[in-house]
């Protein structure tokens, strides 16, 4: 006996339609909005969220994050945000952690439980131990009447007058609030540790602030053979040869020790050509500019960065402590990688 479905068709985009479907998004986000706002009210009465701040602030151990279904989803997006603010966290499936995984949570940790609810079965199911081994047991749940409420150190209300679904049935505001409130604790969290901008770009090495904090001119200056250098007593002729056999628009122009004292440019190349006629009779120190721009291999890229802003260069030479030539930079370094 084959089974027909009936295929359900779209009803047409007309203009009635993307009416109702803007008046449906705004009354969204205004019940969303409502939610956190009416979150915030609670909190001006409300001691919990100190009292929770004080115990993952003294927790010894990591911050488990637990929850099934939307709040599973939530408490994987806390985890992930206090783990990278500063306070070591991650998420625990309560299915699994019934089946193995609750090994992972030890009495110097603190778990955070969110149900709606406050009755979820999966999670019931493991508090009792969690409760025995030590741990501390902080709920996020809308009934502060619930099983988990009452089992837990701290209880953190988020419960919303009604859901942005037309249905009241689908967690809407109840999740935007959840993962606000977890946001918060987050922040309290950052600031009470201290945590600074150098801690942030640590835990984001492959982002884009992490690049700019954790990079340093050693770590993408031209280096050895590579750097553009020539003696302070050698021709033009020979200073343009180091120029196109590095490929960097530029050479240094150094002392017998190796600090630099010039540099030649191609740029200063083309402003040449239109008043010296033999180039093989001119001395570089007669037209090098004295006084480079320079930086230290140690300072940050971005610090590279601004100095060509200021000075208006593509290079700049890098020197060490003692104002020895040990390295060249070009913004195309810096560009390639991603510094800028």
């Amino acid at each position: 006996m084959s089974v027909t479905h009936e295929k359900i068709m779209p009803k047409a985009f007309d203009a009635d339609t993307a009416k109702r479907a803007l008046l449906l998004a705004r009354e969204t986000l205004q019940i969303e909005a409502d939610a956190i706002i009416a979150l915030r009210s609670r909190l001006e009465m409300d001691v919990s969220v100190g009292q929770a701040v004080s115990l993952l602030l003294a927790c010894k151990g990591r911050v488990v994050v637990s929850g099934m279904g939307k709040s599973g989803h939530i408490a994987r997006k806390i985890a992930a945000t206090l783990a990278s603010t500063g306070t070591p966290a991650m998420f625990v499936h309560p299915a699994e952690a019934a089946h193995g995984d609750l090994g992972m949570v030890t009495s110097g940790d603190a778990l955070i439980a969110i149900s709606n609810s406050g009755e979820t079965a999966e999670l019931m199911a493991i508090l009792p131990i969690v409760k025995r081994m030590g741990a501390t047991l902080i709920a996020m749940t809308g009934n502060p009447d619930s099983s988990l409420a009452q089992l837990a150190d701290v209880h953190l209300d988020v419960s919303v007058a009604k859901e942005a679904c037309p249905l009241n049935l689908a967690p809407t505001a109840s999740t935007t609030v959840t993962l606000a409130l977890g946001d918060a604790l987050a922040v309290a969290l950052l600031d009470l540790r201290g945590f600074k901008e150098e801690d942030f770009a640590r835990s984001h090495p492959g982002g884009a602030l992490g690049r700019r904090l954790l990079t340093h001119v050693r770590d993408v200056m031209r280096k050895g053979n590579a750097v553009p250098a020539v003696d302070v007593n050698v021709s033009l002729t020979q200073a343009l040869l180091e120029i196109t056999q590095k490929g960097m628009g530029m050479t240094a122009i150094v002392d017998a020790k190796s600090r630099p004292l010039g540099v030649f440019t191609d740029g200063d190349l083309r402003r040449m050509i239109e008043t010296v006629q033999d180039f093989t009779k001119v001395a570089i120190r007669d037209v090098m500019h004295a006084k480079p721009h320079s930086v230290g291999p140690d300072q940050l890229a971005v610090d590279a960065v601004a100095l060509m802003e200021q000075f208006r260069v593509n290079q700049l030479l890098v020197v060490d402590a003692d104002g020895v030539l040990v390295g060249a930079l070009h913004i195309h370094d810096l560009t390639r990688a991603k510094v800028i």
